[in-house]
């Protein structure tokens, strides 16, 4: 089965990522990673807001304290609350690496986990320099042993918390692992390497299928428990970045994308790109678990 996403805001994002629906507020929040500016959505009035960030956010978290978010900065993690513009940093990540961080998303247990990517500097090659993490709720700081990683990404828990999904997109090949206090049995999952498009972000309905948005392919794809494919969205752009389930009844998937590295005739050929789109699907969701730790 194939659909086709429609444009919901024009929102010309560089790098729009980290697309996250709000149940509370019945919002939806994304990040601008190299524009700096956390974005908010309200579909029912199309109320839009924007804040500007210290750095670079590549990913975020939802609190159980109202207004407060768990920001993934590019250099490190830190509390934001949404009303006042308080900061308050938690840990560096990688400090003296070239790296910046990347993918994230809390487990069911409330744990934020998240992956960095290799910046290569003066013309080096791309590599495998970035791990995974999980924060906890205490603020302890651990490093999974999921091996090295180029770019993070894809990371999602299947409904009942006991497999984690994660890629490095840039070998294009989506990872599971039995999950928990510890994970084990790590192995390939999808496997996109004779394929256009490079895996991405992704999140995991209420039948445990991973929905993952196919950067250079124009397209996102549900696969099944086991693997496979079984329907595909197109998206008007070549670009797509991350997916998250929406709306009263969680059945709206929301698709970020990307302007960034497209020439200017590709920019021309796609007006919209950087815009945020969606699809009503005939799968609900899961709503997002969020970071059990406090802002003290």
């Amino acid at each position: 089965m194939t659909l086709q996403a429609s444009l919901v805001l024009d929102a010309h994002n560089t790098l729009g990522e980290g697309v996250t629906w709000c149940p509370r507020s019945q919002s939806l929040y994304w990040t601008d990673i190299h524009a700096s500016v956390l974005w908010r959505y309200r579909p029912s009035d199309g109320n839009t807001r924007r804040w500007p960030m210290p750095e670079r956010l590549a990913s975020f978290a939802l609190c159980e304290d109202e207004n407060w978010l768990l920001l993934g900065l590019a250099s490190g993690l830190a509390f934001f609350h949404l009303e006042n513009g308080q900061l308050i940093r938690i840990a560096d990540v990688e400090s003296g690496l070239p790296t910046r961080l990347n993918d994230g998303a809390c487990d069911r247990q409330g744990r934020f986990v998240f992956g960095t990517l290799h910046e290569p500097v003066g013309g080096e090659a791309r590599r495998a320099a970035g791990a995974f993490y999980r924060l906890h709720a205490d603020l302890k700081l651990e490093q999974l042993p999921l091996g090295p990683v180029a770019i993070s990404n894809s990371i999602a828990f299947s409904p009942d918390g006991a497999t984690m999904y994660y890629c490095d997109s840039f070998t294009r090949t989506v990872h599971r692992c039995s999950y928990g206090d510890s994970v084990a049995d790590a192995c390939m999952h999808i496997d996109l390497t004779q394929q256009r498009g490079e895996p991405d972000g992704s999140a995991v309905d209420s039948e445990g299928g991973l929905w993952n948005a196919e950067w250079g392919a124009g397209r996102v794809v549900r696969y099944d428990r086991r693997g496979k494919q079984d329907l595909v969205i197109e998206v008007p752009v070549c670009q797509p970045t991350r997916v998250a389930f929406g709306g009263e009844r969680l059945n709206t998937l929301y698709i970020t994308s990307a302007r960034d590295g497209l020439s200017a005739q590709a920019l021309a050929n796609e007006p919209h790109a950087g815009g945020l789109f969606a699809i009503e699907v005939p799968f609900t969701g899961i709503p997002e678990p969020r970071f059990a730790g406090r802002p003290t």
